[in-house]
């Protein structure tokens, strides 16, 4: 009987290795112009409960929500004068965030926070070096409303933030701006897929959101 070579047996080997092989590339690298977005997430209708929600309202300062740096958070400003009204209609608890330079001033005037409403300031995790937490668990706010600019920074590391500290996250995607769609895009993808995120941040949109037991969305607009 005969025996090959076992250098030949593994050159053969490599010969059915190398055929069975993709021929396309094997990372992100070769493969970026064809990747396709996934499907678009659900966006769920959602009810809040105003005892124990605080809206949180994310660096709207002049310096970056402006038609030069962000257009989009420009035009969400709107959307987010809606959920305002409607959070502190039904007596919800409102905290804002600024920016390192940036200072309650900077707040877009139509979204600004009033006197009783405290602002925290620091970079993108808006629980680091500030008493974000304390201010939350004093009020036992268990959910956190997470709006403002930029999706890839403020919004995503402060909702994620929340869930790693035993809360739930709310992502009203149409209140969540950054310098283009595609970081609006991956920071919802994100939300959705997450390891230990996914399943804990719901999301919405304004019009989709309810308060407590009203029958009546924020506006009605929409519906």
């Amino acid at each position: 009987m005969f025996c090959p070579h076992p250098s030949l047996r593994l050159a053969a080997l490599a010969a059915v290795l190398i055929c069975a092989a993709p021929a396309s590339g094997q990372t992100i690298i070769d493969e970026w112009q064809d990747v396709k977005a996934p499907p678009a997430p659900e966006l769920k209708a959602v009810s809040v409960d105003p005892k124990t929600t605080a809206l949180l309202m994310l660096d709207f300062v002049l310096q970056t929500c402006n038609e030069q740096r962000r257009p989009r958070c420009v035009a969400s400003l709107p959307k987010a004068k809606q959920l305002l009204a409607a959070a502190r209609a039904n007596g919800m608890f409102v905290l804002y965030s600024v920016p390192p330079d940036g200072s309650i001033s900077n707040i877009h005037a139509d979204v600004a926070p009033t006197p009783e409403e405290p602002v925290v300031q620091s970079g993108v995790d808006k629980f680091f070096n500030t008493d974000l937490e304390r201010i939350l668990k004093e009020r036992n706010i268990n959910t956190v409303v997470v709006a403002g600019t930029g999706a890839n920074g403020a919004v995503l590391y402060t909702a994620s933030g929340a869930v790693l500290r035993g809360m739930k996250a709310i992502a009203p995607v149409d209140v969540i701006s950054d310098v283009n769609a595609y970081m609006e895009q991956y920071v919802a993808y994100h939300f959705a897929v997450a390891p230990l995120i996914a399943g804990n941040v719901t999301l919405t949109s304004v019009d989709r959101m309810k308060f407590g037991d009203a029958d009546q969305a924020t506006t009605g607009a929409g519906r």
